[in-house]
């Protein structure tokens, strides 16, 4: 079992004085195959005086060489593809053979593509007598979730990294080793020490002291809408800038005339990757009355295809949930939908697919007098 139980702090690895054991959970074993010490709250204050200081020389170094240290990250993390892929694969549950383009290929290209923006941007623009510039914010606390964790921290450290800001990033607990292990790369492509600083710990403790630290200049933070709630009023009692990544819905509307092998095949395949962890997944597919039992046909043909097993098993098309946890707020949302009167589809798999007829409904809008 890997035991982590050092922080990346200063372009170090120092260990973490946290009394707190963060276990990583095999998604499909359910066996706890890591386990990590969190941060105490002295470890995140370390992180971000290393981050402020670092911030200095870092926002005043060139951009080329900001670029060229970008490029040499994506180099060390294509090194360390095979141990991302093993690691993100049996964290989050999708079937390894998408995980190493999906969840490990992509992002290391988008380090790539991050520089090449970073090159072709307008840093500075004159109008009139004034000179409009893009300037580093600071000190930036990158909070990411678990469903995509590579994509999520590359997402908001690259970007910012090449505008000259330093980092302090807590991954989720939930799936830390790809941020355990670009810290290895960072340390490979020899960035300053204190540009990037990784830090463990839950939401509710560690996130939100980086959250309120003193020393932290904006907040990316992506998650759910409630706990986006309570940190935009936290950073904005202290005027930080944010950004927020937060839930939403996602429906497939499919009208009269649309090609429904097609539409039904696509909206599909969105909603089953990565078993549905997936932000901009189609939750919904909303259809004419007259459509429903083609396809709900297209749909029981189509699911049967879907197999099901090991994420690591080359044949497995449908990996499992990310944990106990999550199966059973899924399985209460079932319970949820029957209750309401949604009624299953029935199929020759392990699927059980649950659809809503609605009845028609007509709407009227009054306005007080």
């Amino acid at each position: 079992m890997l035991k982590q139980t050092h922080l990346f702090i200063d372009g170090v690895m120092t260990a973490a004085s946290g009394e707190q054991e963060l276990p990583v959970t095999d998604s499909f074993t359910e066996d706890v195959f890591a386990r990590y010490r969190s941060a105490s709250h002295d470890d995140v204050h370390r992180a971000v005086a290393a981050a402020r200081a670092a911030w200095i020389g870092w926002s005043a170094t060139p951009l080329a060489e900001r670029i060229a240290a970008v490029r040499r990250v994506a180099a060390a993390l294509s090194e360390k593809a095979e141990a991302l892929t093993t690691a993100i694969s049996r964290e989050v549950g999708m079937p390894r053979k998408l995980a190493a383009r999906i969840q490990v290929g992509a992002p290391i290209a988008a380090w790539n593509s991050y520089a090449d923006l970073a090159a072709e941007m307008v840093w500075e623009t004159r109008m009139g007598h004034s000179l409009v510039q893009n300037v580093p914010v600071g000190v930036v606390a990158c909070i990411t979730p678990w469903n995509y964790p590579l994509h999520q921290i590359t997402g908001k450290v690259a970007p910012a990294l090449l505008a000259g800001c330093t980092v302090v990033l807590k991954p989720s607990e939930i799936a830390p080793t790809s941020a355990a292990l670009l810290a290895e790369a960072i340390q490979q492509a020899g960035l300053p020490p204190g540009v990037f600083n990784v830090i463990y710990g839950t939401g509710p403790d560690i996130g939100e002291m980086l959250v309120s630290h003193p020393g932290i200049d904006m907040v990316s933070f992506t998650g759910s809408t409630r706990a986006g709630s309570h940190i935009a009023a936290i950073a904005g009692s202290q005027i930080k800038r944010m950004a927020l990544e937060l839930g939403g819905k996602s429906a497939a509307l499919v009208l009269p005339g649309a090609e429904l092998p097609t539409a039904v095949k696509a909206t599909l395949a969105s909603c089953m990757l990565n078993s549905g962890q997936t932000c901009s997944s189609m939750t919904r597919l909303l259809v004419q009355r007259d459509m429903l039992p083609e396809v709900e046909r297209l749909v029981r043909d189509l699911i049967d295809t879907y197999r099901m097993g090991d994420p690591a098993d080359a044949a497995t098309r449908l990996g499992p949930l990310v944990s106990a946890d999550q199966r059973e707020k899924v399985q209460a949302m079932i319970d949820s939908a029957v209750a309401a009167g949604a009624r299953s589809v029935e199929i020759n798999s392990p699927f059980q697919i649950m659809v809503f007829s609605f009845p028609r409904r007509c709407y009227r809008t009054s306005h007080p007098q």
